[in-house]
């Protein structure tokens, strides 16, 4: 099995990705993603600091051959990062990419990418951390609208992605300012023009990851932040009553899946 070095942004990097297996099974290592094939956490670096590192397997073969064609999830990442910057918005900066090849097929992908550690997931960040006295309706609305209004401008620049979990958005304070970071950037797209569907997509899915932390008359509230509230009451129900529709066809789906 061989490596391709995809992405590094220093020696440093290049080195420390190259020991990505033995630095994920040390002591220097916190883990916590392990679902499926991907496994990722922290690990801390001789200067003090830490790096976030993610390695995906290849489920086959099969798989893997279709990787090495249409790009692997680590050179996805890349190109993920490099659209949202290029178009002014923020995400977990990547420090070196690589995959592991074996009988032409991508066998696993690694991403490091900065450590965001003044950072929070939306929930935590929004709501509070789960046995924390929880953030009053004030900070909890000014994060929804600033979210909705990013999402929105997101969607206008021509850029959506395929995994909207609230679990793939960090926010911290910058400046006065709410700063949201995407992760998961393999997921992330360039079209045109993003559909009314793609738009509806992508709220769906982050409705569904957030609705057991937010009431239904807060994600309403998101979803008319979105749309527009100035916009006539009338094209308010309408998009209210498409986005429950496709939500009621993802759940259905799901449903039939499991």
């Amino acid at each position: 099995m061989r490596t391709r070095l995809l992405f590094a942004a220093s020696p440093a990097y290049a080195a420390l990705i190259a020991e990505a297996d033995q630095l994920m099974a040390s002591p220097a290592f916190r883990l916590v993603k392990a679902e499926g094939k991907t496994r990722a956490g922290f690990v801390s670096c001789s200067d003090g600091g830490a790096v976030f590192i993610k390695r995906a397997e290849v489920r086959s073969r099969l798989a893997g051959i279709y990787e090495m064609a249409a790009g692997s999830r680590a050179s996805r990442a890349l190109r993920g990062a490099n659209l949202l910057r290029d178009a002014g918005f923020h995400c977990a900066k990547p420090l070196a990419a690589m995959d592991t090849i074996e009988s032409g097929a991508v066998r696993a992908s690694y991403l490091v990418s900065e450590a965001l550690d003044r950072a929070q997931i939306l929930s935590h960040f929004a709501l509070g951390r789960e046995g924390e006295a929880r953030h009053g309706y004030a900070r909890r609305k000014a994060v929804s609208d600033a979210l909705a209004a990013q999402l929105r401008r997101m969607h206008d620049a021509g850029i959506y992605t395929h995994d909207l979990q609230e679990t793939n958005i960090m926010v911290e304070e910058h400046d006065g300012a709410l700063r949201f970071y995407f992760l998961d950037l393999e997921d992330f797209r360039r079209a045109s023009s993003v559909s009314h569907r793609r738009r509806m997509l992508n709220l769906v899915h982050l409705d569904r990851s957030i609705g057991r932390f937010v009431s239904r008359a807060g994600r309403l509230d998101f979803l008319y932040a979105y749309t527009d509230r100035g916009a006539a009451r009338d094209a308010r129900r309408k998009a209210v009553a498409e986005f429950l529709e496709l939500k009621r066809e993802i759940e259905r789906s799901h449903n039939r899946r499991s």
